[in-house]
């Protein structure tokens, strides 16, 4: 009975010890994530807030000019990649790293720092473990930003750039980080092309749009018109490559068949008025 009884206060005791009070945290953790080219970009942070403190400056300040700090709240901020990519001019590994800054008042120092289990501690940073270390300038916000946030922003139309943007008070730092997915794409054409011959029309497009092969793209855009000779869009790629390479006769007839079977269609999809204006550009 004693032991009976013995047992219950135990695993009573380890029930208390183990509840605990929730409460919202005073930096909640955020996260934010986009995908530039075919690469995953995603930061993961905590998000201090203002509460009528002076944030950046020389003095009476929370982040004094010059002086290192984690990027955040708590454990410090968070970056990864899916591939490696470029940040600031300096090749960065596939991975995941911590974000360290030196604010300044016309320049602000940043880093990514391989070794994650030092958390937000900065007395614990050591320059080996810096796998890229740049410069940037600040911009002044026009209208204060309570929470410390970060954006991933100004993805270029080409998918190959875009913008890391961390913003507190009235202040904005954005770094670059460039992407290069080349080699997946041509990976991609040489297995689904196998797979599905109306792949070609893809690899033929991004061949034609890319500065490649023409020769090359010319061969595949045939490849997809003969697997379905009604594809009125195909045909029109078709037309646009042959422009491309100096073949302005064949253009012309290949846009023109173009607009015949998009017509029959019913619905063309606007594709009469694309080979018409197209037509409009081949000399």
């Amino acid at each position: 009975m004693i032991k009976k009884m013995m047992v219950v206060l135990f695993v009573a005791a380890m029930t208390v010890a183990e509840a605990q009070v929730q409460t919202p945290q005073p930096s909640p953790a955020a996260s934010v994530s986009t995908v530039v080219g075919l690469t995953d970009v995603k930061v993961d942070y905590f998000r201090p807030r203002v509460r009528g403190r002076k944030v950046f400056g020389e003095k009476d300040v929370m982040h004094p000019h010059g002086q290192i700090w984690r990027t955040g709240a708590n454990s410090g901020t968070r970056i990864s990649f899916s591939d490696e990519v470029t940040v600031e001019g300096t090749k960065v590994p596939k991975g995941e790293y911590l974000i360290f800054s030196w604010p300044g008042a016309t320049e602000w120092t940043l880093a990514l720092y391989k070794d994650l289990s030092i958390g937000g501690n900065t007395d614990g940073y050591k320059a080996e473990n810096e796998v890229a270390k740049f410069k940037v300038k600040p911009t002044k916000l026009a209208e204060k930003v309570e929470m410390f946030t970060v954006n991933i922003a100004d993805v270029s139309e080409d998918n190959k750039t875009a913008k890391v943007e961390l913003a507190w008070e009235n202040t904005s730092v954005k770094f670059g980080i460039a992407v290069d997915y080349d080699a997946k794409v041509m990976k991609s054409i040489e297995n689904a092309t196998r797979v599905n011959p109306s792949n070609y029309a893809n690899a033929a497009v991004y061949y034609a749009e890319n500065g490649k092969d023409l020769n090359q793209a010319l061969a595949w855009i045939n490849e997809a018109v003969k697997a379905n000779p009604k594809a009125f869009w195909w045909i029109h790629q078709k037309a646009k490559i042959q422009a491309k390479m100096g073949d302005a006769k064949g253009a012309r007839e290949t846009a023109n068949e173009s607009i015949r079977l998009a017509k029959e269609n019913g619905n063309d999809f606007g594709y009469v008025k694309l080979n018409e204006d197209f037509l409009k550009t081949v000399k």
